[in-house]
Parts: structure tokens; sequence; C-alpha cells
């Protein structure tokens, strides 16, 4: 099956998402606060992030990589780095239930971008989509999400198509305001027939759909 446009680009994001212990989220959230910056030295984090809707007890993060090769040597780095295995990692696997990653790249016709404003709040919407790739759903699935921007109400940050982890799987990172500001978009798009006609276009290669309500980390570089 086809999977779409050649990947140029080398660059690719890791997408870490850690289950924790109920009893030790604010636990985790102050370590991390606290020591990230030993993690940072070595790679670029993009953003990282604590559910509050949609999925309990999880964080997530993402990492930016030249290539492989950078992220191996990354990886190797980070075995070496005492600080990093002594104050974070010793104290914080215990208070970790499960791990799960994934490699990604974003879609040809998207870049990463960047919320107009700090202070609001992230929707991360997986798309588990027909195999095939996007040479098959990448035009229907890039109209839906034009006419979901071209309503106003919500902030595209970026596109990802797994190459790693469960295939033909699209994450989409959004930004809004608020919970409510988010709320009331939706209420409207869902009234322009514009957008329920490219929906619709691209719901015919949709598989499955899941929807997580994200709050960044003091230490996040998107807040």
């Amino acid at each position: 099956l086809a999977t779409g446009p050649r990947q140029h680009d080398g660059i690719f994001y890791e997408i870490r998402t850690y289950d924790i212990k109920p009893a030790k989220m604010k636990e985790f959230l102050e370590m991390i606060n606290k020591y990230i910056h030993f993690r940072t030295a070595h790679s670029e984090l993009v953003g990282l992030w604590y559910s509050e809707l949609g999925a309990m007890n999880k964080v997530f993060h993402i990492w930016k990589y030249d290539n492989f090769a950078h992220r191996t040597a990354v990886r190797q780095a980070l075995a070496n780095d005492k600080d990093w295995q002594g104050k974070f990692i010793s104290a914080a696997l215990p208070l970790v239930e499960k791990q799960h990653n994934e490699v990604a790249y974003l879609v040809p016709w998207c870049q990463l971008g960047k919320p107009p404003k700090e202070g609001g709040v992230y929707e991360w919407v997986t798309f588990q989509m027909k195999p095939g790739g996007p040479a098959l759903w990448g035009e229907a699935f890039r109209a839906a999400i034009n006419a979901h921007i071209n309503t106003g109400y919500t902030s595209l940050i970026g596109v990802f198509h797994t190459e790693y982890g469960l295939l033909n799987t699209v994450h989409v990172l959004w930004w809004n305001e608020s919970p409510d500001h988010r709320a009331a978009g939706r209420h409207n798009a869902h009234e322009d027939a514009r957008v329920v006609a490219a929906v619709r276009n691209s719901v015919r290669f949709l598989e499955s759909q899941q929807n997580v309500l994200l709050i960044p980390l003091q230490c996040s570089p998107l807040k």
C-alpha cells in the first residue's frame, strides 16, 4: 500500500506518554519541573503536558531529533549523565506505571507552530486512519483540518503521522484560550456547512478518534 509523499527531511519527533500512579502525580510533576533542565541539555523538548480531560494521570512529552543517529547519541549521553540518572530517573521510575513511545513526522503540509499567547490549553487528538497512509487519506484529512482552522476558533500547533508505533495514526495538537472557548468554537464549527462537508469526506477513512485536554507544565516550551 502507498504510504504517501517520501520523507525527505530527516527530522522526526518522539512522542512519549507516561502513565503515572494516581497518588504520585503531583510528586512526578514537581520532579519534572525541578530536574528537566538536565534532560533538555541533551536535545530539544517541544512540549510537556499532563492530561486533564479524556485521560487520567498521563504525562505527554514531545522531543525533536535531527535523525536516528542523533537520537542514539542523545540516549547514550543520557545513560551516562549522572545528574539525570541520579536525581531524576532513579526517583521517578517508581512513580511510573507504564511508558509508551512513538516516532512521528510532521505531515508534509504542516510546520510546527506556536500558540498566539501563553496561558491557554492544548488538545491532543488522535485519529486512527484506514491503512494506506497519507496517499490515501492525506488530502481529505488536510481539508478537514483547514476547515477547522478557517473558523478562527482554534490554533493548529502540529499534525504528526506515525512511523513507529501503531501505523496510520495521526496526532493533531491544537491550542485554545480555555476549555470553554474550545467548546464554543466546536459548537459553531458543527453548524458551519463548510466544516461539516469537509469532516464528512474525511471520516470515510477514519477508524477511531480520541481527544485529550492537556495542561502545559511550567517547564514546557509550549505554554
